[in-house]
């Protein structure tokens, strides 16, 4: 890519359609390149003070129904002065011809180049897609690093659940948010607004000091990384004065006055999930050892059911969508769930909208709502979530879930007409045996026994799937090592053997899992610190692209870079991945507060090993994680005792002019 330029953004950016147009029919799905869907924004730039380009580092199929991304859009969007705009990653097919015709990074929008916006922000929900980062950056003509970047580049900041420890990317990116996005994206903008029209003084330095200032923006370039001789953190501390030690994370309380997405994104291109999805309630309290998201996004805070209500109606009067997802990260955990289920059904009653709850803890689920989510006849899948085998194993993990509890559940769907459940399991779990994940093939077994019986049916089937468990940061397995990939691929092949022992049982059980080196790879990236970065960098110029993708995935090119390049630094890839750290080890993301104590971290690892299981501070006296004093927050559950009605019944779902959905 060219040198950078100096020159300033300029006040009307060009459309790169007329160079882009004539690469399509050279490449696969080339409808996602398009843009133009329904809910799609396109804004006049000359009216616009501040101009976001917003992306999800995946394929458009994976990214579009991205919904942090779609409410951040509809946020900013909805602000007279500001535009805000979608890029995705692009596949290689069309990055190479992109880079043959010299076609900037573009957004799906107005196909404006990339680099002409003020500020780029990218949500990472996984770190396998830090490769993408570096394609976009480099496609748009943005220098790699941060530190080369001048008044001309955009602010790159980042976002999403992997942004609460960004020091493998704190080479590339100029700012990270932690936690919730729908605040500080206007805050964000205020301040770029406010020293746009101040006349930019003191430049990209001076508006990333800005930035850093309020204390819940990171700016990586302001804070020193000094490390011990046997290569742990000695310490990271601010470099100049006017920078807090620690930055804190955004919790939005009241999600009742944020109820987005209202005009979801209808895609043109097949995506993973077409529906409209709306969040029930934010965090989890359920305190899985595993969980980051359940940790970082705590506390609880529930959607109220009026505004479900109204939210759902208004998202299906504008799509078109026929099935509505109840999201959380325990949807049934909402202490109004079965009078929404229930209203939503009659409010939906013959019509082709259907309900699903795509995550459903496995003693939440009963009768009663079973019977809800069919009521209209069809009925989307069910996936429950032991993740342990045996019981000692859920011990460990905090997962308070006994096998009666699985079997009845899981009976109870059959028994309602369900034909096809989904049973999601972990490998390589802290303490983990042989025995342990061989346990999960007898409780297939019983699964399917039990359903045959209260269903009088053989027609019944269960699907086990098993990904493999990566330690992440501000979680009590933050200390913990990873299994490496040859045992976890030994347990697997030993469970394929086990679920195939009993013919007749066996052929009802799918088997679907990741093997060991992906995980390994992720836990590099989920704990690594400023020197990882030299690694992903290794990869990518050696062609690492889309590397959440098996196809694309080469975990011998990340073995590789990590040879190549962590020696120098005096550490290796099994010092990030199968080292398991002490209590007073610095973890490269301490000075980056999720709210979580980090002493009843620790003791909640103690508890893990010593299989201790803590109960769930929502309905017993709290036990003191830090999140609520420290983030100035409490827990906000129901019951609000009100119910959906008075919404008007739909009968027959009008669809919106030239929807196919």
């Amino acid at each position: 890519m060219s040198a950078p330029s100096t020159t300033p953004r300029p006040a009307a950016a060009n459309s790169v359609w007329p160079r882009l147009e004539p690469l399509l029919p050279q490449v696969t799905k080339p409808i996602q390149y398009v843009g133009g869907e329904l809910g799609a924004v396109v804004k006049d730039w000359d009216a616009a003070t501040v101009r976001w380009a917003l992306m999800y580092p995946d394929a458009y199929e994976v990214g579009l129904p991205n919904q942090g991304v779609q409410i951040l859009y509809e946020v900013l969007n909805e602000l007279p002065d500001v535009l805000a705009e979608r890029t995705y990653a692009v596949w290689p097919d069309l990055e190479r011809l992109m880079r043959a015709h010299g076609v900037p990074q573009f957004t799906v929008d107005a196909h404006r180049s990339v680099r002409d916006f003020d500020v780029f922000g990218v949500s990472f929900s996984t770190e396998l897609g830090y490769t993408n980062l570096l394609t976009a950056i480099d496609l748009a003509g943005i220098p790699l690093l941060a530190a080369d970047r001048t008044d001309a580049d955009p602010v790159i900041v980042a976002g999403g659940h992997a942004a609460f420890n960004p020091e493998p990317i704190a080479d590339f990116v100029d700012a990270a948010v932690l936690g919730d996005g729908e605040e500080a994206v206007l805050e964000i903008t205020a301040i770029v607004r406010d020293w746009k029209a101040e006349g930019c003084p003191g430049g990209r330095d001076e508006l990333l000091l800005r930035l850093a200032r309020t204390e819940s923006v990171y700016v990586p370039r302001f804070y020193d990384v000094d490390y011990l001789p046997d290569g742990r953190i000695q310490r990271v501390v601010p470099n100049r004065p006017d920078v807090p030690f620690r930055v804190h994370k955004r919790t939005t309380m009241d999600l009742d006055a944020w109820p987005y997405p209202k005009k979801p994104l209808v895609p043109l291109a097949e995506t993973v999930h077409e529906r409209y999805a709306v969040e029930i309630f934010r965090g989890c309290t359920r305190g899985c050892r595993f969980c980051q998201a359940g940790m970082i996004t705590r506390p609880v805070r529930e959607r109220s059911i009026t505004t479900v209500g109204q939210m759902v109606q208004q998202g299906l009067e504008f799509s078109g969508f026929h099935e509505v997802g109840l999201l959380s990260l325990s949807s049934a955990d909402h202490s109004e769930i079965g009078d929404m289920c229930s209203g939503l059904a009659q409010q939906y009653e013959g019509t082709n909208v259907s309900l699903s709850l795509p995550s459903t803890r496995v003693d939440a689920f009963n009768i009663d709502l079973a019977q809800e989510l069919s009521r209209n006849g069809r009925r989307t899948g069910l996936t429950f979530a032991p993740e342990g085998g045996s019981e000692r194993i859920r011990k460990v993990i905090n997962k308070m879930v006994s096998e009666e509890d699985l079997i009845r559940t899981v009976v109870t769907a059959y028994t309602n007409g369900w034909r096809q459940v989904k049973l999601y399991f972990m490998c390589g779990l802290p303490t983990e045996t042989d025995e342990d994940v061989l346990q999960i093939a007898r409780m297939a077994h019983e699964v399917i026994k039990a359903g045959r019986e209260a269903t009088g049916s053989k027609d019944i089937r269960c699907t086990v799937s098993i990904g493999g468990f990566v330690p992440k940061p501000h979680t009590p397995f933050q200390w913990s090592p990873i299994e490496r990939p040859e045992v976890i691929d030994n347990r697997l092949k030993l469970l394929k053997q086990a679920i195939n022992a009993d013919r007749s049982l066996g052929r009802a059980i799918g088997f679907r899992y990741h093997d060991g080196e992906p995980s390994l790879i992720e836990g590099l990236l989920s704990r690594g610190d400023r020197r990882i970065g030299a690694v992903i960098r290794e990869v990518w110029e050696n062609g690492g692209r889309f590397d959440g993708w098996s196809e694309h995935f080469s975990y011998q090119r990340w073995v590789d870079a990590a040879a190549e390049v962590l020696p120098a630094f005096g550490v290796d890839l099994d010092w990030y991945t199968t080292r398991e750290r002490d209590e007073l080890e610095v973890l490269p993301w301490d000075h980056l507060d999720s709210g979580l104590d980090k002493d009843w971290l620790w003791q909640d690892w103690q508890d893990a090993l010593s299989e201790y299981e803590q109960d769930d501070c929502r309905w017993t006296p709290c036990f003191d994680c830090g999140v609520c004093p420290a983030m100035d927050t409490e827990i906000q559950i129901g019951p609000t005792g009100r119910k959906l009605l008075p919404l008007t019944p739909v009968n027959g779902l009008k669809l919106p002019a030239g929807t196919q959905h």
